[in-house]
């Protein structure tokens, strides 16, 4: 970063702020308008902060070097545009086969035949295209790309309950990690945006039936940024919202009894939906087929594992071995959803960027035993089968926390790598403890009448 992004950054801070006024009152309403331009603030200091932290925390090097690291190679392809746009567009465009008119090019990308990390170089040299290869303007583009699908999402949830808007601002907004890690030019930047989306696109095509063409579009196209950068996210997201639209359904049945009935039915077909789902993404991409699964996830474990051993990062282990047969991993499968959603501990902070993490985990963790409390056992599932958007959350959540869990073991690699699933997590919690608490605690009886009136017209029109 240098005297470039002193000058290019300011202008595009006032083109983004510009739009975001001009947008404002076309998705907000008079209750969550107030959280757009704050939320919008937030993922830019998010942007700006990743960079600030990488250059002068961490020096440049690893785990910062993969922002720098993409900036510094989408350069290769704006130059490549500077020099022929034929080129340069055919290079935007190559599947990571070298040919005689991108071979000088492509050469010098080290990330060329790496996928995921080309598609990145990709959507930053794009962008680099728009602010002259600057890195905090494109940053800040970043943070405002993946901004639209996070206030989608945030939209999505309020749809349902309406009446839990400051809550949900919490969970999709202002959760620090999610927009600091989620917000810089990064893998989970773009990741964290397109679920916000697909979330979206679903709603409209399943619940709401408006916009089918365009809400079609946008589930595509971002399912397939998803499977792009990172398809493990597809395989735990695909069969939670399968399950959340099968379920949805069985509320048409005007029968209690014929649900009762029909609902194993339903379950079952979403589950092998879901599988399908799986077996068909890893027909494309063999690494993360079911055969292939834990293989993937034992060489990342350890090679993140040997990053955190040798770099000085924080390790953690979930046993003392690497058994990742089926029987290996299920044992695992506890032990992986904790590390994700409630550790790393006060007590295993190494370092300032592990401290908010811990802080982060502990509040999951009292929110979650504040659910439980307040509910009881029997009555949570209870509230968790009568609401299948809270068993959308939970199943996408907890599935996403075993995958990253079991193949992550370093904590400074898994405070990243997390991120999508908090604010899923987070929206199931409070969705819960509305129902625990919220609609118990002493109120007048307008005001209960009134939260009871809203979410009954929801349900009415299937939302939940």
């Amino acid at each position: 970063m240098g005297i470039k992004d002193l000058l290019i950054t300011p202008i595009w801070l006032l083109i983004v702020y510009l739009v975001a006024y001009q947008v404002r009152p076309l998705v907000a309403n008079t209750l969550t308008r107030r959280y757009f331009i704050p939320g919008l603030t937030a993922k830019v200091i998010g942007a700006m902060a990743v960079g600030f932290v990488y250059q002068f925390y961490y020096g440049g090097g690893t785990p910062g070097g993969d922002t720098f690291n993409y900036f510094q190679q989408s350069g290769i392809v704006v130059d490549a545009f500077a020099d022929s746009p034929l080129i340069g567009w055919k290079l935007l465009w190559a599947d990571g086969k070298y040919t005689l008119e991108i071979m000088e090019y492509a050469s010098r990308i080290y990330w060329f035949r790496s996928p995921t990390e080309f598609f990145i170089i990709k959507i930053c040299a794009v962008l680099g295209l728009l602010t002259l290869h600057t890195y905090s303007a494109t940053a800040v583009l970043f943070a405002a790309i993946s901004y639209s699908g996070v206030w989608a999402l945030y939209r999505s949830f309020n749809k349902f309950f309406p009446t839990l808007y400051k809550e949900f601002a919490l969970a999709t907004l202002f959760i620090p990690s999610v927009f600091f890690w989620g917000s810089g030019v990064l893998k989970d930047t773009v990741t964290l945006g397109a679920l916000g989306w697909a979330t979206w696109a679903i709603v409209r095509l399943f619940f709401e039936k408006k916009g089918l063409l365009v809400a079609t579009a946008m589930l595509f196209l971002s399912l397939y940024t998803i499977y792009a950068i990172k398809i493990y996210i597809v395989l735990c997201f695909l069969p939670a919202a399968i399950l959340w639209v099968f379920l949805s359904n069985i509320e048409k049945v005007p029968s209690k009894l014929l649900r009762v009935v029909i609902a194993p039915f339903v379950i079952a077909i979403a589950c092998v939906l879901g599988y399908c789902a799986m077996l068909k993404v890893g027909e494309d991409n063999t690494r993360y087929s079911l055969d292939n699964m834990a293989q993937t996830a034992e060489i990342t474990a350890r090679y993140l594992t040997y990053v955190g051993e040798t770099q000085g990062g924080s390790v953690y282990t979930l046993g003392d071995d690497y058994d990742y047969s089926l029987a290996g991993m299920l044992r695992k499968f506890p032990l992986a959803v904790n590390v994700t959603l409630f550790r790393p501990y006060l007590w295993e902070v190494r370092n300032p960027v592990m401290l908010l993490s811990a802080l982060e985990s502990l509040a999951a963790l009292w929110l979650t035993l504040l659910v439980i409390y307040q509910s009881g056992i029997g009555q949570l599932f209870k509230n968790m089968l009568a609401r299948p958007i809270v068993i959308f959350c939970l199943v996408f959540a907890i599935a996403f926390s075993f995958s990253v869990g079991i193949s992550t073991y370093n904590f400074g690699s898994l405070v990243r790598y997390k991120i999508p699933m908090f604010p899923f997590y987070m929206a199931g919690l409070f969705i819960l403890r509305f129902y625990a608490y919220d609609l118990k605690k002493s109120m007048s009886s307008k005001e209960a009448m009134h939260l009871r009136s809203t979410n009954s017209k929801l349900q009415t029109t299937n939302y939940q």
